[in-house]
């Protein structure tokens, strides 16, 4: 097989030519894979071949040891591992060989396939001369190999984790990579690769960045490499310095003066990408200021580990004067731009951040600049104004800016409607918006929105609706969050008297030509769900009349014949969207039995129109559907009961969707849903659906995050059907246990696990329970008992673990009084054995959480009665 042409024609421009050599790549791989492999590795090695034969290669070598889906990873690893050593050895020379290669394209390549392999081997010891012979590279060859080696060395790092790496290679790879950045390294390229390096070493580095001389010399260096004269390179060095930021912040105390200086002007003076990265900077001290704040609320007596060195604060007097100049470099096109990103924008952003790290503080600042910018004939100085006004908004305390404020409203809305320039019309919606989010609704104590303001307020919101889609789209976002205000009010809102016409004017702009331009019909109907959902009681006659209306936009999509690619999008977009927004009025008519009553003449239509939804296939549209589906359950009861014969197909495959792992997820939701709508006449259907849990439980391809809202399932269907669940004990209850084991020894890895791990135990916790109160009071209570003493176990186990969330606590202790309430004295004498019955029992009872010490009283008085039983 000629595999350099095999290779070119997988690039040709003819699809045909294109397939067929696509095919025999795919056919020689099945066929003989250490050939294969070797083969690629040969071409990306030769350097007679041509640059796309040799990428294309390097390409596929690397697709074949790594993969984004982890079942798919994991098969990957364990196929390199299991290939003959000599052939490993033979493909690990030629990437090495590559290395030295005249070529960047394929050195490139090279570096990428050598950190995969170092990501599959170096955890398991193999491998072990790599990073030396690397090393030794960086000291006797030509400038390009010396780059493509760093590189190489940046990529391993990025690749396998700091542990699996030796203190003593850390300490050889970082001097390697510190000396690769230094001025005195005459060529760009190898300083520039060796500056990416060291942003992806960095994490190997916490040995180092103890000791005050090896931290001094790196940010040195780091230092120094911002100042040099290639624009690629300070980039690469700010990038170290925001993550230097964010893992060391600690340590910074010495440097930020320096950085402060260097950073300003970068910001100033530098070219755009070397400004955002400058600005990126101070928006990362602005986050581990915030969260730091957060955590201890500004208590550092006692123990806390990090104290806050308010960075921020003390460099306010001349921080927030270089931000407000960036906020005047705005692009002309920006806003029509969705991805639009520049320094006006990272200016603006750095800006709400620091609001957020110094509250009040932050106000007397930036007060001047809006007053002596908002009304100049410049329309950069209006919008920069305006733009500063919007970004402050949030984290100074409300009394601090409602005077502001209130003076500003009538301006804004004047410049929302008269404003000759779109730029600023949009970041004015976009300002009010945000007035409306931080200081408007039933915890704010005077309010912005009165009798007086209200109808010009929405006359102005409505009118900019019809705008251009820039400009709509954000005052589609006012209006949700003036909406928003009034969730808490039950009776009557501000809103009521316009509620007619707000939802003709949301309708109206989701019919716009241009409705796809800026996420506008997107804006317009979460707007409208966000409407309906804050309505007071007093609107739900317009509520129930929007049904029919929805209904008939979404059989219009249905109905839809011969459409192109790019019109199907968009109908499976605007099908979503319609699906979601039943599902809103669904939910807020249901909500109270004489508009339930009054929804329930739409009920079988509005069924219908889902089933037919779903038969369009298409995932994104399932999803909402489903929801929407989840929520007729709920508001119909008992009644869904006379459409589970058409549902369940589609229900069964959702279950089975391990691909569109989201779409499972929501759909172990709804059957929850429809257990509590039909209790015992879920029944019927019960076998399929247990089966096919269970099978997801077992199946390695489903995503994890899916597992615990299957057990969580369990305790659902087990209140549901009652003693009825026997049959599944045995197969829900060993899987139960092996998962509450695997929960016990997860934890504590990184925040993210400790997360999922607390999750896992709620869905088991929750499963237990549904399983005792299913039981209770029925003769087969009894069936139960052998499980009492693993069950006890497992809470006594994550008690002692201390690193269970609040929601978990109170699952756990509730868990606790359901076995005792249902076993009763039976299972006494375990009980009062059990850790989980005193200590644990006695910690709840005198939590400030008044959820978790409700559960706790219930607890104690099963668990007195049991044992007293």
């Amino acid at each position: 097989m000629e595999v350099t042409r095999v290779l070119l024609n997988a690039q040709a421009v003819d699809g045909t030519v294109r397939k067929q050599a696509e095919d025999s790549l795919k056919q020689f791989q099945d066929q003989n894979l250490p050939s294969f492999l070797l083969c690629l590795s040969g071409e990306l090695a030769n350097n007679d071949k041509p640059v796309d034969s040799r990428k294309l290669a390097g390409l596929i070598l690397k697709n074949a040891l790594d993969a984004k889906e982890q079942l798919r990873k994991f098969e990957l690893v364990q196929r390199w591992l299991s290939l003959d050593p000599a052939v490993k050895a033979q493909i690990k020379g030629c990437l090495l060989q590559t290395l030295s290669s005249p070529v960047p394209d394929a050195r490139s390549t090279a570096s990428q396939v050598i950190a995969k392999v170092a990501g599959i081997e170096l955890p398991h010891n193999q491998w072990p001369e790599l990073i030396g012979s690397l090393l030794s590279n960086i000291h006797h060859h030509p400038a390009h190999f010396k780059q493509a080696t760093l590189e190489t060395l940046g990529y391993i790092c990025e690749e396998v984790s700091s542990d699996v790496v030796d203190q003593d290679q850390v300490n050889t790879i970082l001097t390697a990579v510190v000396q690769g950045m230094n001025s005195s390294e005459g060529d760009n390229d190898v300083r520039l690769a060796a500056t990416r390096a060291l942003c992806n070493a960095l994490g190997f580095a916490q040995v180092n960045f103890t000791s005050d001389m090896e931290r001094d010399y790196i940010m040195r260096v780091v230092c120094e490499a911002t100042l040099s004269p290639d624009m690629r390179i300070r980039q690469a060095a700010f990038e170290c310095l925001v993550s230097i930021s964010s893992m060391y912040y600690e340590k910074l105390s010495s440097y930020i003066h320096d950085i402060f200086n260097i950073a300003s002007k970068a910001v100033r003076e530098d070219e755009e990408p070397v400004a955002l990265q400058a600005i990126e900077f101070w928006s990362s001290i602005c986050d581990e200021e915030i969260d730091i704040l957060e955590e201890y609320g500004g208590d550092f007596s006692g123990d806390s580990e990090v104290p806050c060195f308010y960075f921020v604060k003390k460099a306010l007097p001349a921080l927030v004067p270089m931000l407000l100049e960036t906020l005047l470099k705005q692009e002309d096109d920006q806003d029509q731009d969705e991805g639009a990103w520049n320094i006006s924008m990272a200016g603006g952003t750095c800006l709400g951040l620091v609001a957020r790290t110094v509250t009040d503080d932050i106000v007397p600042l930036v007060l001047p600049f809006i007053e002596e910018n908002i009304a100049k004939p410049d329309w950069r100085q209006r919008e920069a104004a305006t733009y500063a006004f919007g970004s402050i908004l949030e984290g100074p305390a409300p009394d601090k800016l409602m005077p502001i404020v209130n003076v500003a409203l009538n301006f804004m809305l004047n410049a929302l409607t008269k404003d000759p320039n779109n730029h600023v019309k949009d970041s004015t919606a976009w300002t009010l918006g945000r007035i409306f989010e931080f200081l408007h609704g039933s915890t704010i104590e005077s309010p912005i929105i009165t009798n007086a303001n209200c109808q010009q307020i929405l006359t102005v919101l409505l009118q900019s609706m019809k705008d251009v889609p820039n400009v709509a789209e954000k005052a589609c976002g006012a209006l949700y969050f003036l909406a928003q205000g009034y969730e808490d009010t039950v009776s009557s809102s501000l809103l009521s008297p316009f509620f007619q016409d707000i939802v003709q004017a949301l309708l109206t702009v989701t019919r716009r030509e241009d409705a796809g331009e800026s996420r506008l019909r997107t804006a317009a109907y979460e707007t409208l769900n966000e409407v309906v959902r804050c309505s007071a009681d007093e609107t739900v006659p317009t509520v129930l009349q929007l049904v029919p209306v929805i209904m008939m936009e979404l059989n219009n999509t249905v109905e839809a014949q011969k459409l192109s690619s790019e019109e199907k999008a968009r109908q499976n977009e605007l099908q979503g969207l319609l699906c979601g927004c039943l599902q809103v009025i669904i939910q807020k008519l249901g909500a109270s039995e004489p508009t339930k009553h009054l929804f329930m003449q739409y009920a079988d239509q509005v069924m219908g129109l889902f089933l037919r939804v779903f038969a369009c296939r298409h995932a994104t549209v399932h999803e909402e559907t489903m929801l929407a589906i989840g929520a007729l359950a709920y508001t119909t009861g008992s009644d869904f009961a006379k459409y589970m014969q058409e549902f369940y197909p589609y229900l069964e495959m959702g279950l089975q969707n391990f691909e569109e792992y989201q779409v499972c997820a929501i759909t172990v939701g709804v059957v929850g849903d429809l257990c509590r709508a039909l209790e015992e006449k879920i029944l019927p259907y019960c076998d399929g659906i247990m089966t096919q849990l269970l099978k997801d439980l077992s199946s390695n391809q489903l995503h994890r995050s899916v597992k615990p809202p299957i057990f969580s399932c369990f305790g659902d269907i087990a209140l549901a059907i009652g003693e009825n669940f026997e049959k599944y004990l045995i197969y829900a209850m060993p899987m139960l246990q092996g998962a509450a084991e695997v929960s016990t020894h997860t934890s504590g890895a990184d925040d993210e696990m400790t997360e999922y791990t607390n999750m896992l135990r709620n869905g088991i916790l929750e499963a237990y329970s549904g399983i005792f109160q299913g039981f209770k009071n029925s003769p087969k209570t009894q069936l139960l008992m052998p499980y009492a003493p693993h069950i006890l176990q497992f809470l006594d186990s994550i008690y002692l673990k201390k690193d269970m969330d609040d929601v978990v606590t109170k699952t756990a202790i509730g868990l606790l009084g359901d076995l005792a309430d249902a076993l009763g004295g039976n299972a006494g004498p375990l009980i009062s054995q059990a850790v989980a019955s005193k200590n644990f029992l006695k910690e709840c009872l005198s939590s400030d959480d008044h959820l978790i010490k409700e559960s706790a009283d219930w607890a104690q008085l099963a668990v007195s009665r049991a044992v007293a039983g």
